[in-house]
């Protein structure tokens, strides 16, 4: 039975494969020929990333980092029998992360830091109905 934890698991899954795409998808210009060229490649010897390529790569990273984290709690407070307790953690966690990606992509430093916080308060209220 799909619960509300288990619903934003898989919110979180769809955000997280859109943002390795998206990071792909911009890093190498894919709508360009030589940018395809790229994405069917081994990626060897990749063309320096423009400065939003270069951003959204790292918003990927960032997001794949935290996915883990996330996953690895709201699995456990689900096993646990504490999945609606955490519940609230992981909506933070994940409404953090969708406006952190278009906050990443135009660059605005201090709030994706604090957006990223949001986030980071998130797992800890999934840590905390763990606790």
């Amino acid at each position: 039975m799909m619960t509300p934890l288990l619903t934003i698991v898989v919110h979180m899954t769809l955000l997280t494969f859109v943002s390795i795409m998206l990071g792909a998808l911009l890093r190498n210009r894919e709508w360009t020929p030589e940018g395809m060229k790229v994405g069917f490649s081994n990626r060897e010897n990749l063309p320096e990333a423009t400065p939003l390529g270069g951003r959204a790569e790292r918003a990927a990273d960032n997001t794949k980092e935290n996915f883990m984290l996330f996953v690895a709690l709201a699995l456990t407070a689900q096993a646990a029998g504490v999945g609606e307790q955490a519940t609230f953690g992981a909506t933070v966690f994940f409404w953090a992360r969708v406006a952190y990606l278009p906050v990443y992509l135009a660059g605005i430093t201090y709030v994706r830091s604090a957006i990223w916080g949001i986030g980071v308060f998130g797992l800890a209220s999934m840590v905390k109905a763990l606790i």
